[in-house]
Protein backbone atom coordinates (compact mmCIF):
# COMPACT_ATOMS: atom_id res chain seq x y z
CA UNK A 1 0.00 0.00 0.00
CA UNK A 2 1.56 3.19 -1.18
CA UNK A 3 1.65 5.99 1.50
CA UNK A 4 -0.84 7.90 -1.09
CA UNK A 5 -3.64 5.26 -0.43
CA UNK A 6 -3.08 5.22 3.44
CA UNK A 7 -3.59 9.32 3.41
CA UNK A 8 -6.91 8.82 1.12
CA UNK A 9 -8.22 5.79 4.04
CA UNK A 10 -7.81 8.77 6.96
CA UNK A 11 -9.44 11.56 4.26
CA UNK A 12 -12.32 9.03 3.90
CA UNK A 13 -13.05 7.84 6.81
CA UNK A 14 -12.55 11.57 8.30
CA UNK A 15 -14.84 13.14 5.74
CA UNK A 16 -17.19 10.15 6.50
CA UNK A 17 -17.22 11.05 10.64
CA UNK A 18 -17.95 14.95 9.43
CA UNK A 19 -20.84 14.27 7.49
CA UNK A 20 -22.18 11.66 9.85
CA UNK A 21 -21.97 14.37 12.45
CA UNK A 22 -23.80 16.71 10.54
CA UNK A 23 -26.50 14.24 9.56
CA UNK A 24 -25.45 12.71 6.65
CA UNK A 25 -25.04 9.20 5.93
CA UNK A 26 -23.30 9.12 2.66
CA UNK A 27 -20.39 10.79 1.31
CA UNK A 28 -20.78 11.10 -2.20
CA UNK A 29 -18.32 8.20 -3.27
CA UNK A 30 -17.06 4.97 -2.21
CA UNK A 31 -18.54 2.34 0.15
CA UNK A 32 -20.56 4.75 2.11
CA UNK A 33 -22.80 4.41 -0.68
CA UNK A 34 -22.89 0.98 -1.26
CA UNK A 35 -25.56 -1.52 -0.20
CA UNK A 36 -23.15 -3.86 2.33
CA UNK A 37 -22.59 -0.12 4.39
CA UNK A 38 -26.00 0.02 5.18
CA UNK A 39 -26.16 -0.68 8.96
CA UNK A 40 -30.24 -0.87 9.26
CA UNK A 41 -29.49 -3.76 6.31
CA UNK A 42 -26.96 -5.44 8.19
CA UNK A 43 -27.75 -5.46 11.92
CA UNK A 44 -32.13 -5.14 11.92
CA UNK A 45 -34.14 -2.27 13.07
CA UNK A 46 -35.00 -4.00 16.46
CA UNK A 47 -31.28 -4.61 16.84
CA UNK A 48 -30.33 -1.01 16.46
CA UNK A 49 -33.23 1.12 18.89
CA UNK A 50 -31.95 3.72 20.91
CA UNK A 51 -28.51 4.13 18.89
CA UNK A 52 -27.56 7.45 17.66
CA UNK A 53 -28.04 7.94 14.41
CA UNK A 54 -25.05 9.66 13.60
CA UNK A 55 -23.56 6.41 14.88
CA UNK A 56 -25.27 4.58 12.02
CA UNK A 57 -24.62 6.84 9.77
CA UNK A 58 -20.71 6.31 10.12
CA UNK A 59 -21.18 2.75 9.75
CA UNK A 60 -18.92 1.02 7.20
CA UNK A 61 -19.53 -2.54 8.12
CA UNK A 62 -20.17 -5.73 6.11
CA UNK A 63 -21.96 -8.03 8.57
CA UNK A 64 -23.26 -7.65 12.43
CA UNK A 65 -20.73 -9.04 14.54
CA UNK A 66 -22.64 -9.26 17.56
CA UNK A 67 -24.68 -12.19 16.25
CA UNK A 68 -21.82 -14.31 15.91
CA UNK A 69 -19.39 -13.03 18.71
CA UNK A 70 -20.56 -14.68 21.60
CA UNK A 71 -20.39 -12.26 24.30
CA UNK A 72 -21.79 -12.51 28.02
CA UNK A 73 -22.12 -10.42 30.80
CA UNK A 74 -18.49 -9.45 32.39
CA UNK A 75 -16.76 -9.67 29.08
CA UNK A 76 -13.76 -7.12 28.16
CA UNK A 77 -14.21 -6.51 24.65
CA UNK A 78 -12.24 -4.43 21.82
CA UNK A 79 -13.16 -3.44 18.43
CA UNK A 80 -10.78 -2.65 16.24
CA UNK A 81 -11.79 0.39 13.98
CA UNK A 82 -14.71 1.54 16.00
CA UNK A 83 -15.57 4.68 13.85
CA UNK A 84 -18.96 6.36 14.82
CA UNK A 85 -19.33 3.30 17.79
CA UNK A 86 -21.97 1.22 16.60
CA UNK A 87 -20.58 -2.01 17.08
CA UNK A 88 -19.16 -1.03 21.04
CA UNK A 89 -22.76 0.07 22.27
CA UNK A 90 -23.69 -2.79 20.93
CA UNK A 91 -21.09 -4.76 22.93
CA UNK A 92 -21.23 -2.75 25.89
CA UNK A 93 -25.21 -3.45 25.63
CA UNK A 94 -24.44 -7.56 25.62
CA UNK A 95 -21.56 -7.54 28.76
CA UNK A 96 -23.45 -5.26 31.18
CA UNK A 97 -21.86 -2.78 33.99
CA UNK A 98 -19.65 -5.69 34.90
CA UNK A 99 -18.34 -5.46 31.64
CA UNK A 100 -15.93 -3.42 29.88
CA UNK A 101 -15.70 -2.43 25.85
CA UNK A 102 -12.62 -0.29 24.42
CA UNK A 103 -12.94 1.40 20.90
CA UNK A 104 -9.91 1.77 18.84
CA UNK A 105 -9.59 4.16 16.25
CA UNK A 106 -6.59 6.19 14.25
CA UNK A 107 -8.86 8.92 13.07
CA UNK A 108 -9.48 11.87 15.43
CA UNK A 109 -12.88 12.89 13.58
CA UNK A 110 -14.20 9.40 14.45
CA UNK A 111 -13.00 8.96 17.75
CA UNK A 112 -14.61 12.57 18.59
CA UNK A 113 -17.79 11.58 16.66
CA UNK A 114 -18.28 8.55 18.79
CA UNK A 115 -17.16 9.75 22.38
CA UNK A 116 -20.62 12.34 21.48
CA UNK A 117 -22.50 9.55 20.59
CA UNK A 118 -21.17 7.55 23.88
CA UNK A 119 -22.39 10.44 25.57
CA UNK A 120 -25.55 10.32 24.02
CA UNK A 121 -26.11 6.83 24.33
CA UNK A 122 -25.40 7.21 27.75
CA UNK A 123 -23.16 4.47 27.87
CA UNK A 124 -20.27 3.78 30.75
CA UNK A 125 -18.77 0.67 29.91
CA UNK A 126 -17.24 2.02 26.46
CA UNK A 127 -13.72 3.78 26.53
CA UNK A 128 -12.69 4.77 22.74
CA UNK A 129 -9.13 4.91 22.77
CA UNK A 130 -6.84 6.34 19.58
CA UNK A 131 -3.97 4.04 18.01
CA UNK A 132 -3.40 1.51 15.09
CA UNK A 133 -4.72 -2.37 14.88
CA UNK A 134 -1.17 -2.88 14.11
CA UNK A 135 -0.11 -1.41 17.54
CA UNK A 136 -2.58 -1.98 20.17
CA UNK A 137 -1.91 0.51 22.86
CA UNK A 138 -3.80 -2.41 25.39
CA UNK A 139 -1.66 -4.91 28.01
CA UNK A 140 -1.20 -8.33 27.06
CA UNK A 141 -3.88 -10.57 27.32
CA UNK A 142 -6.32 -7.67 28.69
CA UNK A 143 -9.39 -9.01 26.97
CA UNK A 144 -11.86 -11.81 26.61
CA UNK A 145 -12.77 -10.79 22.90
CA UNK A 146 -11.91 -8.88 19.75
CA UNK A 147 -14.35 -7.77 17.75
CA UNK A 148 -14.06 -5.93 13.98
CA UNK A 149 -15.93 -5.38 11.36
CA UNK A 150 -14.62 -4.90 7.91
CA UNK A 151 -10.88 -3.01 9.09
CA UNK A 152 -8.52 -5.65 9.07
CA UNK A 153 -8.17 -5.07 4.92
CA UNK A 154 -7.67 -1.87 5.31
CA UNK A 155 -4.17 -2.66 7.01
CA UNK A 156 -0.82 -3.86 4.44
CA UNK A 157 0.44 -6.21 7.20
CA UNK A 158 -2.55 -8.29 8.35
CA UNK A 159 -0.04 -10.58 9.70
CA UNK A 160 1.09 -8.22 12.54
CA UNK A 161 -2.60 -7.09 12.88
CA UNK A 162 -2.96 -10.97 14.03
CA UNK A 163 0.20 -11.16 16.04
CA UNK A 164 -1.00 -8.11 17.93
CA UNK A 165 -4.56 -9.53 18.50
CA UNK A 166 -3.20 -12.78 19.54
CA UNK A 167 -1.41 -10.90 22.40
CA UNK A 168 -4.31 -8.97 24.01
CA UNK A 169 -6.47 -11.61 23.57
CA UNK A 170 -6.66 -13.71 27.23
CA UNK A 171 -5.91 -17.52 27.08
CA UNK A 172 -9.15 -18.99 26.21
CA UNK A 173 -10.61 -15.78 24.23
CA UNK A 174 -11.97 -15.52 20.84
CA UNK A 175 -11.64 -13.34 18.03
CA UNK A 176 -14.48 -12.86 16.27
CA UNK A 177 -14.30 -10.31 12.99
CA UNK A 178 -16.49 -9.65 10.16
CA UNK A 179 -14.46 -8.68 6.82
CA UNK A 180 -13.86 -8.79 3.30
CA UNK A 181 -12.32 -12.43 1.34
CA UNK A 182 -10.51 -12.88 -2.16
CA UNK A 183 -12.79 -15.92 -3.49
CA UNK A 184 -10.23 -16.09 -6.96
CA UNK A 185 -7.68 -14.24 -8.33
CA UNK A 186 -7.78 -10.30 -9.33
CA UNK A 187 -5.64 -8.24 -11.71
CA UNK A 188 -2.41 -6.64 -9.60
CA UNK A 189 -4.41 -3.13 -11.02
CA UNK A 190 -7.17 -3.90 -8.96
CA UNK A 191 -5.16 -4.23 -5.64
CA UNK A 192 -3.58 -0.63 -6.38
CA UNK A 193 -6.85 1.00 -6.87
CA UNK A 194 -7.59 3.94 -3.51
CA UNK A 195 -11.65 3.78 -4.01
CA UNK A 196 -11.37 -0.47 -3.59
CA UNK A 197 -8.98 -0.36 -0.87
CA UNK A 198 -11.27 2.52 1.14
CA UNK A 199 -14.06 -0.47 0.34
CA UNK A 200 -12.05 -3.21 2.01
CA UNK A 201 -12.00 -5.11 -1.13
CA UNK A 202 -8.29 -4.58 -2.66
CA UNK A 203 -6.69 -5.42 1.07
CA UNK A 204 -8.54 -8.89 1.06
CA UNK A 205 -6.61 -11.61 1.26
CA UNK A 206 -7.68 -14.91 0.04
CA UNK A 207 -9.65 -17.71 2.30
CA UNK A 208 -6.65 -19.95 2.33
CA UNK A 209 -3.81 -17.49 3.12
CA UNK A 210 -6.35 -16.10 5.87
CA UNK A 211 -6.56 -19.32 7.83
CA UNK A 212 -2.95 -20.02 7.39
CA UNK A 213 -1.58 -16.45 8.47
CA UNK A 214 -4.25 -16.99 11.92
CA UNK A 215 -2.59 -20.60 12.43
CA UNK A 216 0.64 -18.70 12.29
CA UNK A 217 0.37 -16.54 15.03
CA UNK A 218 -1.31 -19.29 17.23
CA UNK A 219 -5.22 -19.01 16.70
CA UNK A 220 -6.88 -22.98 16.56
CA UNK A 221 -10.38 -23.79 16.06
CA UNK A 222 -10.48 -21.42 12.83
CA UNK A 223 -13.42 -20.85 11.08
CA UNK A 224 -13.87 -18.69 8.15
CA UNK A 225 -17.69 -18.80 6.55
CA UNK A 226 -18.46 -16.91 3.29
CA UNK A 227 -22.16 -15.73 3.84
CA UNK A 228 -22.51 -13.23 0.92
CA UNK A 229 -20.65 -12.70 -2.38
CA UNK A 230 -20.62 -9.73 -4.19
CA UNK A 231 -21.49 -9.65 -8.36
CA UNK A 232 -20.05 -6.98 -9.85
CA UNK A 233 -22.81 -4.59 -9.96
CA UNK A 234 -22.73 -4.52 -5.99
CA UNK A 235 -18.70 -3.88 -6.25
CA UNK A 236 -19.82 -0.90 -8.69
CA UNK A 237 -22.07 0.20 -6.07
CA UNK A 238 -19.53 0.30 -3.43
CA UNK A 239 -17.02 2.42 -5.27
CA UNK A 240 -19.50 4.92 -6.32
CA UNK A 241 -19.62 7.53 -9.56
CA UNK A 242 -16.72 9.75 -8.01
CA UNK A 243 -14.55 6.38 -8.61
CA UNK A 244 -11.92 5.93 -11.60
CA UNK A 245 -13.28 2.70 -12.94
CA UNK A 246 -12.69 3.16 -16.64
CA UNK A 247 -9.80 0.99 -16.77
CA UNK A 248 -11.95 -1.84 -14.88
CA UNK A 249 -12.82 -4.67 -16.39
CA UNK A 250 -15.73 -5.73 -13.97
CA UNK A 251 -16.59 -8.91 -15.48
CA UNK A 252 -13.30 -10.51 -13.75
CA UNK A 253 -14.65 -8.73 -10.41
CA UNK A 254 -17.62 -10.39 -10.66
CA UNK A 255 -17.69 -13.21 -7.42
CA UNK A 256 -14.17 -12.49 -6.66
CA UNK A 257 -15.02 -10.81 -2.95
CA UNK A 258 -17.86 -11.86 -0.71
CA UNK A 259 -18.25 -10.95 3.18
CA UNK A 260 -17.05 -13.69 5.46
CA UNK A 261 -17.49 -14.30 9.54
CA UNK A 262 -13.91 -14.91 10.96
CA UNK A 263 -13.64 -17.24 14.46
CA UNK A 264 -10.64 -18.20 15.97
CA UNK A 265 -9.43 -19.14 19.87
CA UNK A 266 -6.87 -18.41 21.46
Amino acid sequence: MSEDIKKQIRHFYGKLAKNAKKGNSCCCSGSCCGPIANAPLIYGEEFLEGLPEEALAASQGCANPLVFADLKEGDVVLDLGSGGGIDAFLAAKIVGDSGKVYGLDMTDDMLALAEENRKKAGLMNVEFIKGYIEDIPLPDESVDVVISNCVVNLSEDKEKVFREIYRVIKKGGHLSIADIVTLKEVPDSVRQMTDLWVSCIAGSMPVDELNKTLAHVGFKDITISVEHVYSKDVIKSMLGDEAKTDSVDFDLLDGAFGSAVIKAVK
